[in-house]
């Protein structure tokens, strides 16, 4: 273990920090360029065939880059598609970059350094940083973004963006990241390491999707329709729509999942599970109708608004349940992208559809800001440390987890890196353990 490391977790200061060499190899969960056939005419592609931890060569430090010791990561669904090099092999992504200057080459390697949630500690700064230091407690935001971009003044998602770990090398689950300057924002100092790196990703997301001008911009009243309610992005978007005074209706498959619906002041839950859903399920109409008069006999009204992100399973349901004048708003399709639906339900009653990607820095520091003061919580459910994280991203893959699924990295155990403790005992550890518990 290098003296960085050692200096790191024992909070050393940032000239001590300076003091020690930066590693030339470090550890790192990553698929491999060799292996993108791995999962060739298999029906079970699963992910912990194609995740290795082992060391990885520290890459040179562009000028507007810092190098971050990571406390804790976080899976996120992208990392799913990395792993089984599906829809797109993540080393096509990493290829195209290799024309634009002389910094990105370095990211088409034989391996993939994959993650894009983390937590830790500023090591080094490239000359060009002027917004953080050596020795700051960070969180980093997910999108990598070409300030060159003239788009990016007005909003940083239209600046064609890509998302760090998934579309750039040197991600998150690895003992170091290299991530640019614009990526940085102050980790929420009533939050432990794994708590704070579980958030940027997924809240940023959901904010975008309800909050955000750029999204459905729900208002107070608004009934919104949410999938996968204990997901990563669900478990967000609830807390959203019940501070901004609206009413969410969340579907689950569980009644395990109902309960922690209801433990989080969620009322309207629907288990897909009591549905009787025909051979299609939510793609035919007949299902999604039933579903409909379930959400009226909760709420008495349709949708305003429907956060979707499963996709090809749910598109056409949520075309057709959101009311009349209502948005589907849309930043993914985890099951699968092509989406039938019946257009009629779409242009005859007045509907949107919204796309929405990500976040862009000031939405991501947004919600971060919103985490600081304990109006929003993690939604992590359990850790993994490094070595296991095929077993983590495996976890997410089948579907069998509630909320964010962290991974220690430099933490050397749970629960460390708490500065703020009369903030995090006003928050009360019933709510910030809440998916822990169940």
């Amino acid at each position: 273990m290098s003296d960085l490391i050692h200096a790191v977790r024992a909070g050393a200061s940032p000239a001590e920090l300076l003091a020690c060499d930066l590693p030339t190899r470090f550890r790192a969960a990553y698929t491999l360029k060799a292996e993108i056939a791995l999962f060739a005419g298999t029906s079970d592609k699963d992910v912990r065939r194609s995740i290795h931890v082992g060391e990885v060569e520290m890459p040179e430090l562009a000028p507007d880059e810092v190098v971050v010791a990571v406390m804790a990561s976080a899976v996120n669904f992208n990392s799913v598609w990395s792993a089984i090099f599906e829809p797109v092999p993540t080393f096509t992504f990493l290829r195209r970059r290799t024309s634009d200057g002389r910094w990105w080459p370095r990211h088409d390697r034989e391996y993939h350094v994959i993650g894009s949630d983390a937590s830790g500690v500023v090591v080094r700064t490239g000359e060009a940083v002027w917004n953080c230091s050596v020795g700051d407690r960070v969180v980093i935001h997910p999108g990598v973004v070409d300030p060159g971009n003239p788009y990016s003044q007005d909003d940083g998602v239209m600046a064609a963006p890509l998302a760090w770990g998934y579309e750039t090398n040197f991600g998150g689950m690895a003992d170091f990241t290299i991530v640019k300057a614009n990526q940085i924002i102050p980790k929420p100092e009533c939050l432990t390491w794994e708590e704070a790196a579980a958030n940027t990703l997924c809240a940023g997301t959901a904010y975008r999707m309800l909050i955000g001008r750029h999204g459905a911009r729900m208002k107070q009243g608004d009934i919104v329709l949410i999938w996968g309610a204990t997901g990563g992005l669900g478990s967000y978007a609830i807390q959203f729509v019940l501070n901004g005074g609206g009413i969410p209706v969340c579907v689950v498959s569980s009644s395990a999942k109902a309960e922690i619906i209801h433990a989080m002041g969620g009322r309207n839950v629907i288990d897909r599970t009591s549905l009787e859903l025909g051979d299609h399920g939510l793609r035919d109409p007949a299902s999604w109708r039933l579903l409909g008069r379930r959400i009226r006999e909760l709420t008495g009204q349709d949708p305003h608004i429907v956060f979707e992100y499963l996709g090809q399973e749910t598109f056409a349901a949520s075309v057709g349940l959101a009311r009349t004048g209502g948005s589907i708003v849309t930043c993914g399709s985890s099951t699968g992208y092509w989406h039938q639906y019946d257009n009629r339900y779409l242009w005859m009653r007045i509907k949107r559809i919204i796309g929405s990607h990500g976040a862009n820095y000031q939405e991501a520091t947004e919600v971060n800001r919103l985490i600081s003061l304990g109006t929003i919580t993690p939604t992590l459910s359990r850790t993994y440390p490094l070595e296991h994280a095929a077993e983590a991203v495996r976890s997410v893959q089948q579907g069998d987890h509630i909320g964010k699924i962290g991974i220690r990295c430099l933490a050397p155990s749970e629960g460390l890196g708490v500065t703020d403790l009369a903030l995090r005992e006003r928050i009360g550890e019933d709510r910030l353990g809440l998916f822990r518990s169940h």
